[in-house]
């Protein structure tokens, strides 16, 4: 399936392949001018997002670029072999993440604990506030650390679209910060930073945009509120919370936070 989350007057596209499995949702936005693809997933499903991105690019159309979220596995995993079936494009991700993926980490990107390799990837840096002009529409990236030191989010203004990978995992998972890279109190900061661009549709880590200015606030707000109390429990995740899976990027709060979006596949 694939999930048209809006377009452009003058018809820029953005469309969200909605995640499998342990993978990111995948966002391909293509213009006038240009197109790109942001995150790649894992290995595990590497030839499957091929087809899905040339089933929405149409014939023989390249990609551009790919712009990564994180070096986190479900993210990078899948960026080598997508860059060589797209005539090497180039892979571009915050200057924190480059090393690992050129060397293949498999500690700092989490791929060891999905019993996976980390295909290394010659990587491109991309900094806060680079724009991506894509001819009828443009691609803008913001610096969001606070899961890893290089989390990076897209921002669509056209749209009021932000793609926000790890930082939000899904409406009802907060991230966790004590991976590899990941600082608590940039948490807060970087969602309050999400906050002030007042957007009206966010891509998550995984499942459907959440949408609406309204609700996005009280989702965002609710994430602040459980970072700031762990972090005035210095750094404690509430007793409640179960310990996460060896592979989940995310905590699962006790009772769950409410959830209106899911997936329909």
């Amino acid at each position: 399936m694939v999930q048209s989350v809006s377009a452009l007057r003058k018809g820029m596209r953005v469309l969200r392949l909605p995640a499998i499995h342990h993978d990111a949702n995948l966002v391909v936005v293509d213009g006038s001018m240009g197109n790109l693809l942001i995150d790649a997933g894992t290995s595990w499903y590497q030839g499957l997002q091929v087809e899905r991105i040339k089933g929405v690019l149409g014939g023989d159309a390249e990609l551009d670029r790919i712009l990564l979220t994180s070096k986190r596995y479900p993210c990078s995993g899948g960026a080598l072999h997508l860059s060589q079936c797209f005539n090497g494009c180039a892979v571009h991700i915050h200057p924190d993440g480059q090393g690992a993926l050129e060397t293949g980490d498999f500690f700092t990107t989490w791929a060891n604990r999905f019993d996976s390799d980390m295909p290394p990837v010659k990587a491109e840096r991309v900094d806060d506030g680079e724009v991506f002009a894509l001819g009828n529409g443009q691609v803008e990236s913001i610096s969001i650390p606070g899961h890893s030191s290089d989390g990076m989010g897209y921002w669509i203004p056209d749209q009021k679209m932000m793609v926000v990978g790890t930082l939000i995992p899904r409406a009802d998972r907060p991230t966790r910060w004590d991976l590899p890279g990941g600082c608590l109190p940039d948490l807060i900061t970087s969602l309050q930073r999400i906050l002030s661009f007042q957007p009206k549709s966010l891509i998550p880590l995984q499942g459907p945009a959440i949408k609406g200015e309204q609700h996005i606030r009280e989702v965002i707000e609710q994430h602040i509120d459980f970072f700031q109390k762990c972090l005035d429990d210095e750094g404690q995740v509430p007793r409640s919370v179960p310990r996460p899976a060896q592979t989940a990027l995310w905590y699962s709060p006790h009772p769950p936070w409410p959830l209106k979006e899911n997936e329909s596949l």
